[in-house]
């Protein structure tokens, strides 16, 4: 079945604490259904010194977010939108929002 988000999507966040905001989408872990925003969900991490991080201390990094909990954004009303799948006469499969704008391409079906 395909997802209806896919790297670098602008996505709107729907549930959780930081429900509203918007983020671009930077990995999809397809296996465990999550994704991480850019700039969501950030959470300080501890690091012993090594040659990445000489000094050590806390890092702030992005942690995993349901894909459940986000939607698409449409390029027409910069709002969270539902997607539904449709094929043209090519044989494309395109993402299209419930308004019948196009979200993207995802491949030749």
């Amino acid at each position: 079945m395909a997802k209806h988000i896919k790297k670098g999507d602008m996505v709107e966040i729907i549930a959780g604490a930081s429900k509203g905001t918007t983020g671009r989408v930077m990995r999809v872990i397809p296996d465990k259904d999550r994704v991480i925003v850019e700039g969501v969900n950030r959470r300080f991490k501890h690091v012993k010194p090594s040659r990445k991080y000489p000094q050590g201390g806390r890092i702030q990094v992005e942690e995993p977010v349901h894909i459940s909990n986000v939607l698409p954004v449409n390029p027409k009303t910069s709002a969270g939108t539902r997607v539904r799948f449709e094929t043209d006469k090519k044989g494309v499969k395109k993402r299209v929002a419930l308004d019948g704008s196009e979200i993207g391409i995802l491949r030749k079906a």
